[in-house]
């Protein structure tokens, strides 16, 4: 029998990193793994035995992928397309199905079905899983939908933008800048049974019903030089109950500094009322958000701090029970308060 010498496997060093992290990787298939092994084995020069036998395949197996690398660098190590039975259906039907999953659905129901796009369909007759093979081939799923906003042409929305941003980013050293914002509705809800605490193997269980205790609003104002915030229990989210706000924070800060504000377009942030008050008060000066953009009032950020840890999964029997667990959660938070790391400069994101 004639030995053929192993064919000779060179890469770059850009390659053999890429090969590196897949034969670590924990997430890579099994497959793709194995023959990033076999492949950086055999750029070392090791022979396919020794590297059959340390990765316990046979030599068959390390020659086919040393020499497909070989041939035809990391698209020889996928797998080469198969044949597979014909198709059922010809281009026609394929269409068909698209054109009903891309249009109206009839009558009173918003989406499609895989079962009403069958159907739909005329000349043939085809099974709800075929037309669910004929979508997944087009990645089409008709049957999701996602939230979407066609924003109004705010010829201002890029100046605001930047000028929250560089306030955020280079806010006046001599002056207090401040995030406001209203929480309204937050539902005081507990559990009818106990839950149980996670243990190892197992997540956490929260009892599925629930009684309802009424709901809180909250107005919050915070400090986005340090990050702590003071929050108040409101009746009414109206431009009153934002006056007396704003009044209790005007009493509590150094009479000598200027007050920098964000606030979005509320209703009650944009009455007359609080209007003249801003205009009687002339150290506020307000940077108003564009509208639909609240995502760049920082206080945004503290809320859903405050949901995900105590809101979410919490267990509240009454209404004053959830304003002391937020109450409690806000005062401890301020003792280790720290700033948000704020990167955006207002500049329109240009897509890669």
């Amino acid at each position: 029998m004639v030995k053929t010498a192993a064919v000779t496997v060179v890469m770059d060093e850009q390659t053999r990193l890429r090969l590196s992290r897949t034969a670590r990787s924990a997430r890579a298939q099994a497959r793709a793994v194995l023959r990033a092994k076999i492949v950086l084995a055999a750029a070392e020069g090791r022979p396919n035995a020794r590297i059959a036998a340390d990765l316990h395949v046979g030599v068959d197996t390390v020659r086919k992928w040393r020499a497909r690398f070989a041939a035809s660098g990391l698209t020889g190590l996928t797998d080469a397309k198969r044949s597979g039975r014909p198709r059922r259906h010809g281009p026609e039907v394929r269409l068909q199905a698209v054109a009903i999953a891309t249009s109206a659905p009839p009558g009173p129901e918003s989406t499609w079905s895989h079962r009403r796009i069958a159907e739909q369909m005329t000349g043939t007759t085809i099974s709800v899983s075929q037309v669910g093979r004929i979508l997944a081939d087009c990645d089409l799923r008709p049957y999701r939908v996602r939230g979407w906003l066609t924003r109004k042409d705010d010829p201002q929305f890029w100046t605001r933008t930047a000028d929250i941003c560089d306030l955020y980013l280079n806010p006046p050293s001599d002056a207090v800048v401040l995030s406001i914002d209203e929480k309204t509705a937050i539902a005081a809800r507990s559990r009818k049974h106990p839950g149980r605490r996670a243990t190892p193997g197992r997540p956490a269980y929260q009892e599925f019903e629930y009684v309802r205790h009424g709901t809180v609003s909250i107005i919050a104002a915070l400090d986005i030089q340090t990050g702590q915030a003071v929050t108040e229990p409101i009746e009414r989210n109206d431009s009153a109950t934002f006056q007396r706000f704003l009044t209790m924070i005007d009493t509590v800060i150094d009479p000598a500094k200027q007050i920098h504000v964000v606030l979005d377009n509320g209703s009650s942030h944009v009455a007359k009322a609080t209007r003249a008050w801003l205009a009687a008060h002339p150290r506020w000066h307000v940077h108003w958000t564009p509208v639909h953009a609240s995502w760049l009032n920082q206080v945004e950020l503290y809320f859903s701090a405050l949901t995900r840890r105590v809101v979410r999964h919490g267990d509240f029997s009454s209404r004053d029970d959830l304003i002391n667990k937020i109450e409690t959660y806000v005062i401890a938070k301020n003792t280790t308060a720290k700033p948000y790391r704020w990167t955006y400069d207002g500049t329109p994101l240009k897509a890669a």
